[in-house]
């Protein structure tokens, strides 16, 4: 995806935000109204968008647009039938205890790599800025928002979705990492799930006070 390219940062804001009126999304792009309303009918001809109804407030409804299951496949799932298939080879040779020691080892080298990204980064706000760019430079479209004295981890994107629908293990093991990585006194809790049938995935992250597990 070329994101120099106004209509892929248009499929990129609708993945990003989800469902956006036109214009909010002119508004986003800064372009016209009119602009907006070509790309969207032309991506809505491909096949890429549709319109969804929009019935919030009063007076005529209106429509907010969303990208369609194909929209979505423009952004793809890394090598998704590959790794599916060494899911599939793994298990029947080894079984599900030797699928898990795959897991777990990736698992370490994943966390050994996170935790000396994050060593120089004693803030907790720095480490989870510090992770969200990391996890956006493996594909996840990564951001944080602050909610309150917390921060909220948004993953828009999922580039091993289909191994992690085949196996759930691969999510249990980025959940303990993101545990780990962010250290002691931190709590983290998965509250979105694409393989659960949310559009994103997000994590809620806590720092807790002294003395509270």
């Amino acid at each position: 995806m070329n994101l120099d390219n106004s209509e892929d940062r248009l499929l990129g804001l609708l993945k990003r935000r989800g469902p956006q009126l036109s214009a909010e999304l002119a508004a986003m792009l800064g372009i016209t109204g009119e602009a907006v309303r070509q790309q969207l009918t032309g991506l809505e001809a491909e096949g890429l968008v549709e319109r969804a109804s929009d019935r919030r407030g009063v007076g005529r409804p209106s429509h907010r647009w969303r990208l369609t299951a194909k929209g979505h496949g423009r952004f793809p799932d890394t090598h998704a039938e590959l790794t599916l298939r060494l899911i599939e080879a793994t298990r029947a040779a080894f079984g599900e205890e030797g699928l898990d020691k795959i897991i777990h080892l990736r698992e370490a080298e994943t966390e050994q790599a996170y935790r000396a990204e994050l060593a120089t980064h004693a803030d907790l706000a720095d480490r989870v800025r510090a992770l969200a760019e990391l996890r956006s430079r493996e594909g996840y479209m990564a951001e944080i928002e602050p909610a309150g004295a917390n921060f909220l981890l948004i993953e828009h994107h999922c580039p091993i979705c289909a191994a992690a629908t085949e196996c759930q293990g691969f999510c249990r093991s980025e959940l303990a990492v993101f545990r780990s990585v962010l250290g002691q006194g931190v709590n983290v809790e998965r509250i979105e799930h694409v393989p659960g049938g949310a559009r994103r995935c997000t994590y809620r992250i806590t720092e807790q006070p002294d003395g509270v597990d």
